[in-house]
């Protein structure tokens, strides 16, 4: 028997009408496809005992309400779902929790909830907070919590009642890097024990490490199904395509791209500053995004702050199709101390340096303003897969692997 059936899922939301209006559509049934808005259509798989499976998909394209569904949180309006086994679901931030309730009221409250006694919650109740690390806050009230201490207790909780069927949305993004990561040690040591986990993140390297299989999901049909290695390598190229189908004429890097045309990009942070724009360019300043090794760049990146940041760090990464990363800096790295800043003033910094020797395909560009140091720090706005460009191959060698190694000299002895 497998953990999570899903059967010809839809769902639909009909437009805004009367109440007597959406009333009469209940009572007539499945709606036709005019009447609303799909955000499923006839989805289908199933995730065995024990497997983690991934979601993947641009913004809108069903992932949240497909988990929604699964967790019983939203009736679907046609198929069905079969779930077998306790489940413990992270999805909306802080949803299950009240607060006007101290942190410690609402591990009980929710830990209730999920199927737990009072005896077993006092069990892990210790595990929980040190997990959480939020000090003293634990017995205070939830609303004096920031964004990072609701998804902290959150996840805590949701990762030590024993699910059976674990299911994470797209909330551990609000995190800094370290909670990050030991979320994610704690769910690969979940799926060790043998818990089912439904995973949905724009990580796309999360995802492959992870997951054995995912689904990918656009405008709420299924696009692929399969091993998340190759699920994962089709979706980033078929991102990357449409982006650069849609890329402007050139333009001087002085004038970055705004970032909220592109449909694609996956942002979060906390949003002390704004990223407004970025431009890849060449070395005569123009925009680029056909490389070759060699190549001069400039990243230029353009933001706004919205509060101070005491210890400000600009940065990229650059990712392969395979969501895995390549190289990148920062100005924390480069030991370039940014020097103060004030709410409301706009700033552009440039990173310039020399394409190195990558093999041929598809690459993105993920860009971050972050306020702290290399090892601790929190993001405060952060724009995935920003900037999609093509690495070329003038010469036609060819080379296997990540990049080609040039080497100061070969000698060859004799006897």
């Amino acid at each position: 028997m497998n953990a999570v059936e899903v059967r010809n899922l839809s769902k639909n939301y009909p437009l805004s009408g009367s109440q007597f209006t959406r009333f009469r559509r209940l009572l007539a049934g499945n709606p036709s496809p005019g009447d609303g808005i799909w955000a499923l259509r006839d989805v289908s798989f199933s995730v065995a005992r024990g497997e983690a499976f991934g979601i993947i998909g641009a913004n809108g394209s069903g992932k949240s309400t497909l988990l929604q569904v699964i967790a019983g949180i939203l009736r679907p309006t046609s198929g069905s779902v079969e779930v077998n086994g306790r489940l413990s679901a992270l999805l909306e931030l802080g949803s299950g929790f009240s607060p006007e309730f101290t942190g410690r009221s609402n591990v009980y409250l929710n830990g209730s909830i999920l199927g737990l006694s009072k005896e077993e919650i006092d069990d892990r109740f210790e595990t929980i907070e040190r997990f959480a690390q939020i000090g003293d806050f634990i017995d205070q009230p939830v609303k004096t919590y920031s964004t990072g201490m609701v998804l902290r207790l959150a996840f805590a909780v949701v990762a030590h009642v024993d699910p059976e069927i674990l299911i994470v949305d797209e909330a551990l993004a609000v995190g800094d890097i370290a909670f990050h990561q030991r979320c994610m040690r704690r769910i690969h040591d979940l799926r060790a024990r043998g818990t089912t986990i439904l995973f949905v993140s724009h990580a796309t390297t999360d995802v492959k490490a992870l997951c054995e299989r995912c689904v990918w999901l656009t405008n709420g049909t299924v696009e692929r199904i399969g091993e998340a290695d190759d699920v994962v390598g089709k979706y980033l190229i078929a991102t990357a395509k449409r982006e650069l189908a849609h890329e402007p004429a050139p333009r001087p890097a002085s004038s970055p791209v705004n970032f909220m045309s592109l449909e694609a990009v996956h942002r979060y942070g906390d949003g002390r500053a704004t990223i407004l724009g970025a431009e890849l360019a060449d070395h005569h300043g123009l925009s680029i995004r056909n490389l070759s090794p060699d190549d001069r760049l400039t990243l230029g990146v353009t933001f706004r702050l919205n509060a101070r940041l005491p210890s400000l760090v600009a940065g990229f990464l650059v990712r392969n199709v395979k969501g895995e990363f390549i190289f990148g800096s920062n100005t924390a790295r480069e030991n370039y101390p940014l020097p103060p800043m004030e709410p409301g003033d706009t700033h552009t910094i440039e990173f310039h340096w020399t394409m190195p020797p990558l093999t041929p395909g598809s690459y993105t560009i993920s860009i971050g303003i972050a306020d702290g140091d290399l090892e601790n720090f929190e993001m405060c706005d952060h724009a995935e897969d920003a900037i999609a460009v093509e690495m070329t191959d003038l010469n036609g060698t060819r080379r296997r692997g990540y990049f080609q190694l040039r080497c100061a000299r070969v000698t060859v002895y004799h006897d």
